[in-house]
């Protein structure tokens, strides 16, 4: 049996029922159903919709007197079986699941004698502690008699996963060939090389960019100098020349661009330009809420990194909520996470000072939070939400108090913020790529970031003594005019500012946020300090906390909000009233970590959705956060902008996601 034998069903299988199209996803934006939803409208059994063969065909190994495989690609994995010198039908690795790969490429022999073709895939296992290893397989195309014919299937094999990692429609008749392949995306990342413990940037060199260019992804990078240098950037920019924005770094690099696109004259055509994270800080919020979106385990650290690194390759995207945050002095900002008042805040402001531990700071903060635990005397007022089938059922009952609210008159708007020029320019010239920025530990090095089928070479790696070493073997040629990988240097030099809570440098310590004069306008609210209209809640009382928050993470490992998702309208209240012991507010935190503090009948707990809420201080001093940002402590007000935004999540067909 050769490279090109007939289909042929995995044990256990069918090949008789309705093959249902290939397409996975929507694909960097652009919406288009689902292969496992439309298999549900034909009332197919997922499993095996999953499970159908696509590709089936035997290879030799890299090195040449290694094993034998047949090889067969399901829309969900590839299945690897063994045949000679000993046959098994599941050998060690046997199930790579299209989760866990990031691309593939083909390689030819540097030996003009050697007429096979080879096919490597490159994939992150999860070891046996559950952390992911980088791993790749290479499989050789032998069983033609010339290098043409078995370059042709090395290729017809990588371009079918190709289009599979990228949610590419593959046909049901006809032949698959490089020209099937979609145009690859252009990404803007911005680093930002203070984010968490100030390894962001190593992190990004090490892991990001490899994995990236193994998926064959086009990229410019740029790294912030300072704070709302990002805000700026992406005022600027020329977004037709981009697919999608990625910060490397952790929520406060996001938040500068969101609000940095609805601050643009264009801001309704702007914020939908699909925006994605790559966790690099402390908290990392919102990466936690993808990374379970994503159908994995929870994570930390590198890992976590590596999950989303590793949706991103795939590219699928959904509607992010934004909230439109009033401030005291009349300004707006734009929120994607979460308003804090209380505990919470007093812990994300105060444990600055411990950002060189990463996110062990908040556990310091926590507890040194809980030695001086404060109450707050406030009001707060919400429009609750119509309770439907996407939004959470609250555990117990909320304590509720109706009334109407006046409050003084609000101050004149904030003047309009100046912008200074930008220190960097974004380019597609084919800038120099220092090596050492893409060499990752134990990995060899790459020479070139091809965008399609580009690898590195396999010399000294992969092969065994005697093994002629082998090159990569280009798909397609790059497109004329499409963007290289380049990172941008700095136009002006000089020394790092200390950063500031967000991670990037300012000049003052306790500066609070940029603002946002453009965007959608809050059709709920009335303005702050008129009364609120029929149909809102409203209670007082003393707090030790408030949070309003949009997505499910409140922390990598904190899920404040078991039942939000990106895009179900709602700001998620929750709120803990006063008298509540320490021991008692501890267990809520714990609790919180698997998403089940809700269930424990706290009776100062209270939990509610909303459409737009109003939050009073009545005590004289308190810090307000939006987005783990300190703004100007005063009333504020706030109302959901359902799918405001577009955000990288991945495919939502893999197990795990919600459709």
């Amino acid at each position: 049996m050769g490279p090109q034998a007939r289909l042929s069903p995995l044990p256990g299988e069918r090949l008789d029922a309705q093959r249902p199209d290939q397409e996975l996803t929507r694909s960097w934006g652009h919406r288009s159903e689902s292969a496992l939803d439309r298999a549900k409208a034909m009332a197919l059994p997922l499993p095996l919709a999953a499970s159908t063969p696509l590709l089936h065909g035997e290879f030799g190994s890299y090195p040449v007197r290694g094993p034998r495989f047949a090889l067969t690609l399901t829309p969900q994995a590839l299945h690897i079986q063994r045949l000679r010198p000993k046959p098994e039908a599941r050998p060690r690795g046997g199930l790579v699941p299209l989760s866990e790969v990031s691309g593939c490429c083909t390689l030819r022999s540097h030996s003009s004698s050697d007429s096979a073709a080879y096919f490597c895939i490159y994939t992150y296992p999860r070891g046996r502690r559950g952390s992911r290893r980088r791993a790749t397989r290479t499989f050789c195309a032998d069983g033609a008699a010339t290098y043409e014919e078995n370059r042709t299937e090395a290729q017809r094999w990588a371009t079918a996963l190709t289009c599979l990692l990228r949610g590419q429609l593959l046909p049901t008749d006809g032949e698959i060939t490089p020209e099937l392949l979609p145009r690859p995306p252009r990404l803007l990342l911005l680093v930002n090389p203070f984010g968490g413990r100030g390894l962001a940037w190593q992190w990004c060199k090490n892991h990001v960019l490899p994995m990236i260019s193994e998926a064959g992804l086009s990229f410019n990078l740029i790294q912030t100098e300072r704070h709302n240098h990002a805000r700026e950037l992406v005022q600027g920019l020329s977004l037709s020349e981009w697919d999608s924005i990625i910060t490397v770094s952790g929520d406060g690099l996001l938040y500068e661009v969101l609000n940095g696109l609805l601050e643009r004259p264009d801001w309704e055509e702007a914020v939908k330009m699909p925006v994605g994270i790559l966790p690099c800080g402390s908290g990392n919020a919102l990466a936690g809420a993808v990374n379970q979106h994503g159908g994995f385990e929870p994570a930390l650290g590198v890992d976590l990194l590596l999950n989303c690194s590793l949706l991103l390759c795939r590219g699928g995207s959904r509607p992010l909520d934004l909230l439109s945050v009033t401030l005291a002095s009349g300004s707006r900002c734009f929120s994607f996470l979460s308003v804090a008042w209380g505990f919470v805040s007093d812990v994300d402001i105060q444990s600055e000072r411990f950002r060189a531990l990463g996110s062990a700071r908040f556990t310091l903060g926590t507890v040194l939070g809980l030695a001086t635990l404060h109450t707050y005397r406030g009001r707060l007022s919400y429009l609750p939400a119509t309770m439907e089938a996407s939004s959470p059922t609250p555990a117990h009952g909320l304590p509720r108090a109706k009334s109407e609210l006046t409050l003084a008159p609000a101050p004149a708007p904030a003047p309009a913020v100046a912008h200074s020029p930008l220190h960097r320019s974004v380019s597609d010239l084919p800038l120099p790529l220092p090596q050492s920025a893409l060499t990752s530990p134990g990995s060899p090095e790459l020479p070139n970031l091809l965008l399609n089928g580009g690898g590195p070479e396999l010399a000294g790696d992969w092969g065994g003594a005697g093994d002629t070493p082998l090159s990569p073997d280009p798909l397609l040629p790059s497109p004329p005019g499409s963007p290289k990988a380049a990172i941008l240097s700095p136009i002006s030099k000089g020394a790092p500012e200390m950063p500031s809570s967000s991670g990037l440098p300012s000049s003052k310590p306790n500066a609070t946020v940029a603002v946002s004069t453009r965007g959608p306008a809050d059709h709920l609210l009335p303005p702050l300090g008129t009364a609120l209209p029929p149909g809102w809640v409203t209670m007082e009382g003393d707090f030790v906390l408030i949070l309003a928050i949009s997505p499910s993470h409140l922390g990598a490992d904190l899920v404040a909000a078991p039942h939000a998702r990106f895009d179900d309208g709602l700001v998620h209240l929750c709120w803990v009233r006063g008298g509540i012991s320490r021991a008692a507010l501890l267990r809520l935190f714990l609790a919180m970590e698997h998403g089940s503090h809700l269930s424990l009948d706290c009776p100062q707990l209270g939990y509610t959705a909303a459409r737009a809420f109003r939050l009073e201080p009545l005590t004289s001093r308190g810090v307000l956060t939006v987005d783990g940002e300190q703004v100007e402590y005063g009333p504020l007000q706030a109302q959901m902008h359902p799918g405001l935004g577009t955000l990288l999540t991945g495919p939502p067909g893999w197990p795990g996601q919600d459709p």
